[in-house]
């Protein structure tokens, strides 16, 4: 495992080395005058790599929970069950997200609180009053995988941190609800984001946890201006001549892979890619990319999901959810302020 990890490195810093730096002019952000940062270590962090979706203890309070850190979606999800006397706590109305891996559908209330994020050893942060999802119903869609319905939904925390979140059924995870941007407390100024790694989240980007060879790209606004545009990148499958260029989600909720291509790169595969089959994946707009790192499926590597599951379209845009594993290669900043993301290479 160690042996395939240094090459799958080496291949990514070549790769990285050898982007056409004059056809992606960089945008860079300066973090200079920020210092209030604080890194949360996960609850379940293993030394140097990561090997399941992440948790982070959640308070409203009282005892922490157990929850996961979900880069996929938008917003605290709990059960109704971890938050009682919910129903007299100030509201914002009916509350329904979706998760499109699962097929799981939540419903329930927002209400508004602060919240506390604590990790391993006992760091903790505050936000303001967001509002949070309390969950009293899931429901499944017609294709969901693993769901079960229920009006006594049990053993639900979803810690959601993830950005241009609004089109994939999650109409109300808007930037509002996302814990990571709403952080208090210092006396410092503070730029509100967050960098992803596989021991831990560092909240709060400053000069110190930005050092080193991030490379950037500086999201689009939304049209409705109430988010950024998803983070825009390109898929080439095994012998494809050309890559299909859409956008790139990366998801610390899921150990998978999944993926939107047309049948120009499917090359007749459907339903999951064929062990062997080459993925490399490119960030940025198209005619604007640099590569960021490759993969045969299966082939058991630290940054290759444990499977990648296709779907075939013409008809809709090319898409790749990366699975948690991404973070085995890189360091992930997401800067919810000046709408930039960023890949350190580890």
């Amino acid at each position: 495992m160690r042996i395939r990890f240094l090459a799958t490195l080496a291949m990514g810093a070549a790769l990285w080395m050898g982007a056409d730096l004059t056809a992606h002019a960089q945008e860079k952000p300066d973090y200079a005058p920020y210092r209030e940062g604080l890194f949360l270590r996960y609850l379940n962090a293993e030394p140097g790599e990561i090997d399941g979706v992440p948790r982070l203890g959640l308070s409203f309070g009282g005892r922490p929970l157990r929850a996961e850190l979900d880069s996929g979606s938008t917003g605290i999800v709990v059960a109704a069950e971890f938050v009682p006397g919910f129903e007299q706590m100030p509201s914002q109305g009916p509350a329904k997200l979706t998760y499109t891996s699962s097929g799981r559908v939540m419903v329930g209330q927002w209400v508004v609180t602060p919240v506390t994020l604590s990790g391993r050893e006992g760091a903790s942060v505050t936000t303001e009053p967001l509002p949070v999802m309390v969950v009293t119903e899931v429901q499944c869609l017609d294709y969901a995988r693993a769901c079960h319905p229920t009006t006594e939904p049990r053993n639900i925390a979803m810690i959601g941190v993830g950005f241009a979140r609004e089109g994939d059924k999650q109409s109300q995870s808007t930037p509002d609800k996302n814990p990571l941007l709403h952080v208090t407390g210092g006396e410092g100024r503070r730029r509100q984001g967050y960098i992803l790694s596989p021991e831990g989240v560092h909240i709060g980007l400053t000069a110190a946890n930005t050092r080193g060879a991030f490379r950037y790209v500086k999201l689009d606004r939304r049209p409705d201006g109430a988010d950024w545009a998803p983070l825009p990148g390109c898929i080439a499958l095994g012998d494809a001549s050309l890559p299909s260029c859409g956008t790139v989600l990366v998801d610390t909720g899921v150990s998978v892979m999944y993926m939107t291509v047309p049948a120009s790169q499917a090359a007749g595969a459907q339903g999951t890619l064929p062990p062997g089959t080459q993925v490399a994946i490119s960030i940025g707009a198209e005619g604007s990319t640099f590569p960021l790192y490759s993969f045969n499926a299966g082939d058991g590597g630290p940054m290759t999901p444990s499977a990648v599951h296709l779907r075939v379209a013409d008809d809709a845009p090319p898409f790749v959810n990366t699975s948690y594993h991404l973070l085995n290669g890189f360091d992930v900043l997401y800067d919810g302020e000046g709408g930039f993301v960023g890949f350190r290479p580890r």
